[in-house]
């Protein structure tokens, strides 16, 4: 059986294997990623405690936080963790006063809903990436797209992806390894190979 081994867009597989992200695309990944969130997470920060005055150093705990926790594997879902990060930071900071003010936990639950729901341009980005993805899958052959969408989209195993097509396994194999091929070089921008798998 192969090892799977997942990469993401910028490639990086050494993540994969339980390596820590690199410092570049670390920095590269808070610039993009968390800062954008920065008056979305002041907002927070001011409806949810009662002293302004602590809102900064709450702010760069926060963000402190977040980068040493990324240094080992970047989220993938940066806001949902930016603000869990930041309602756990609020949660130790009460327990740390001993006191449970009503107004200082009044609206935690409110951010499960609040941090679930992607923001418009992260919505637009992704039917961007489908549309793209939907386009390079259209580019494969009948047969080897659907062995392709058996086993990435159901999580069919090759065995039963050969029952179901009446194919034999290394022949799945083939059309799936022609197929990731394929696609990441779509993806990726590079002219893909569009001979059959052999």
């Amino acid at each position: 059986m192969a090892e799977r081994l997942d990469t993401d867009s910028d490639g990086a597989t050494a993540r994969a294997r339980g390596a820590s992200v690199s410092t570049p695309e670390l920095k590269l990944w808070f610039i993009r990623e968390v800062l954008p969130l920065e008056a979305a997470l002041m907002q927070f920060l001011q409806h949810n405690w009662r002293n302004q005055s602590d809102i900064y150093d709450l702010q760069q705990e926060v963000y402190l936080r977040v980068y040493r926790a990324a240094q080992e594997k970047i989220p993938e879902r940066t806001k949902q963790f930016v603000f869990a990060t930041a309602r756990n930071l609020l949660v130790d900071c009460v327990r740390h006063e001993n006191v449970v003010p009503i107004e200082a936990v009044a609206d935690l639950e409110a951010l499960e809903a609040a941090a679930d729901t992607p923001g418009p341009d992260r919505v637009t980005q992704a039917r961007d990436e489908l549309r793209h993805l939907q386009a390079a899958l259209d580019r494969l052959s009948p047969q080897c797209r659907q062995v392709v969408v058996l086993a990435r989209i159901e999580g069919l195993s090759r065995r039963e992806i050969a029952e179901r097509m009446n194919l034999a396994e290394p022949t799945v194999a083939n059309y799936l390894a022609h197929g990731i091929r394929v696609l990441v070089d779509i993806v990726l921008g590079e002219t893909p190979s569009v001979r059959r798998p052999s």
